[in-house]
Parts: C-alpha cells; sequence; structure tokens
C-alpha cells in the first residue's frame, strides 16, 4: 500500500472542512420546511424544520404539575406550519368527501383505513370549517389520522411527544412565553378568551413564533402523545432527559398544550399542561362510549410531527395498531 505524500496529506486537509460544510449544507437542505401533497388529491400542508437541541422544561413560577424544572434534549424534526384543517382532516373523516376530493381513485391501502363513526353533532359547532381547525376527536382519532396521512403519502406522520411540542413551542426561548413573560403581546399571536369571541379562527391569522409555527398558542389545544403525570419527577430523575415520552397505557389522561380560544392567558404559557377528561364524553349516547370523539371538547385539535429518522415499518405498524383502550 502506497503511503501519501505530505503534498497529499496537505490537500486532503484542506478539503476535509469542504467535505463536512457540504454534509453539512446538505443535511440542513433535507432540513429544510416543505410542502406534503397528500397523492391522489389537490390538498396539501405545510412543514417547518425544527432543530434538535437542549431546553429546561417545565416552570419554576407555573402549577405543581410543570414541576421540576428539568433539562431535556431533543432530536430535530419537523412539525406541522398551522393545525390540522378541516380541509384535509375530511377526508379522511368522510369516505364519501374523499372520493369526490380525489383526483384518481381511492387507493385500496387508503380505503383499508378504519375511520371515524360519524358524529351525530356538527363537529364544527357552528365556528366554521374552511380553513378553520378540526377538533373534538380523542386522542385516538388523531393517531388514526395519522395513519391514513401515512397510507396516502408515505411518510409517517404521528403526535408530538409532550417535550417536543412545549421545545417547539419556545423556540429558543425560556420565558413564559416565546415573545417574553409580558401576557399583553399574547394577542398578536393567538385567539385565546380575551380575543377571540369564544370560537376558533381561520389558521394563521396571527404572527408565527420564530420558527415558524402559527396558533402554536390558542386557537385549539393540541394533542401530544404522552399520559399525563402529576409532575415531571420520574423524567426529572435523569441528569439529561433525552426525547422524553410517558407512553400511555390508560385511555386517561393523556395532555394536551398550547391552550385554546377560550382559555385565559396562563394557560396558554409554553409549560402550561391541560388533562384529558372523561367528562368531556358526558352527553355522548352511544354506548360503550366512542372512541373517536369527545362532543364536549370542541377545543381541542391537532398538530403533527415528522420525526427526522424514519421508524421502522414495524414500529409504524405498533404506533399506528394500537388498540384503543375501552372507555368507561
Amino acid at each position: 500500500m502506497k503511503r501519501r505524500s505530505a503534498s497529499m496529506k496537505r490537500k486532503l486537509a484542506m478539503m476535509l472542512p469542504l467535505v463536512f460544510l457540504t454534509l453539512a449544507s446538505h443535511a440542513q437542505e433535507k432540513m429544510g420546511a416543505y410542502t406534503q401533497e397528500i397523492k391522489g388529491t389537490k390538498l396539501n400542508f405545510e412543514m417547518q424544520a425544527i432543530p434538535g437541541g437542549i431546553f429546561m422544561m417545565g416552570s419554576k413560577n407555573g402549577k405543581a404539575d410543570e414541576l421540576p424544572l428539568h433539562k431535556v434534549k431533543i432530536d430535530p424534526f419537523w412539525m406541522s406550519t398551522f393545525e390540522v384543517t378541516w380541509d384535509i382532516y375530511e377526508p379522511f373523516l368522510y369516505k364519501d368527501y374523499e372520493t369526490t376530493h380525489s383526483t384518481a381513485p381511492v387507493p385500496a391501502q387508503v380505503d383499508a383505513v378504519t375511520r371515524p363513526t360519524k358524529p351525530y353533532l356538527d363537529m364544527t359547532f357552528g365556528m366554521g370549517k374552511e380553513n378553520h381547525p378540526a377538533l373534538a376527536m380523542t386522542q385516538y382519532n388523531a393517531i388514526q389520522y395519522c395513519k391514513w396521512l401515512y397510507a396516502r403519502t408515505g411518510v409517517f406522520y404521528r403526535l408530538p411527544t409532550e417535550a417536543e411540542w412545549e421545545y417547539a413551542s419556545r423556540a429558543g426561548t425560556s420565558t413564559a412565553y416565546f415573545f417574553g413573560d409580558d401576557a399583553s403581546k399574547l394577542a398578536e399571536y393567538a385567539w385565546y378568551k380575551d380575543n377571540s369571541a369564544a370560537k376558533t379562527h381561520a389558521v394563521g391569522e396571527k404572527k408565527p413564533n420564530p420558527w415558524g409555527l402559527y396558533d402554536i398558542y390558542g386557537n385549539v389545544g393540541e394533542w401530544t402523545y404522552d399520559q399525563y403525570t402529576e409532575d415531571y419527577k420520574a423524567v426529572a430523575a435523569a441528569s439529561l432527559a433525552v426525547n422524553p415520552v410517558v407512553v400511555p397505557d390508560k385511555l386517561y389522561a393523556n395532555v394536551i398544550r398550547g391552550g385554546n380560544y377560550d382559555d385565559v392567558a396562563a394557560d396558554l404559557r409554553s409549560a402550561a399542561r391541560l388533562a384529558s377528561d372523561p367528562v368531556w364524553k358526558q352527553l355522548d349516547p352511544q354506548i360503550p362510549k366512542s372512541n373517536w370523539w369527545f362532543p364536549e371538547a370542541p377545543f381541542i385539535g391537532i398538530r403533527l410531527v415528522r420525526p427526522v429518522k424514519t421508524p421502522t415499518k414495524a414500529e409504524i405498524d405498533a404506533y399506528f395498531n394500537k388498540a384503543p383502550i375501552a372507555d368507561y
């Protein structure tokens, strides 16, 4: 084997930074914002690149369930620019709607995805449909919507973990809100109790956070994947929690983040948490209760996440095909 000359070594040394810069450039391109087309339709949605990093999760001065403040490391991911709207949710909800809005026959693998039971109420609750956030679905319903998207696009989308949601919401900040601690500025960024007229609004009408996410506060609360816990003591036991998630094994409670159109400013803070409640199905006439809808929670919606590292097919199937937990 020939030894490299001194001049060759110098040339290689000079080239290596260029190689690394090129690789970094490709990685940045790969992690850029993009528009996801929903194949076979004219529908699409936008995704923002969220860089990986370390942040302090929780709040020193908030509620007891936001304690203790703890250090978390998050891998990069993409998050949907807007909350999922009825425009891209209804094709999953109604087969006839999907058929009439498709530009080609509905593929068999799409048609095989189980659809929600048709709601007995107007699930917009008169608040508006076009470009308005879809709402009142259960966490199971939200995950099955992600399964439908996977069948339609071939891309794995899922709910954010609670840690991912807070990290993306903060966008590199450590204040109560991503714009600071002064709640008087909230109306520039969110629809909430003081300005919403007690209803949802079309997405994207307010200013985004620094990472390009609109309505991350207010409008509708957003499902995460995590089981609700009364505090963060278990996670905080580690000096650095890496991509933490509390995998749900009970129907109640799961975590919703971001606050909604009927919440006060304090409930829209990046650290604020909401636990799902069986009371949200109190008027549900179905026996057993529906796996799909919360008729008394017209303030819960979805924001999507796509991990940079795609899970294995087995992991994807396990995520989507987990049997619903019986309600009570």
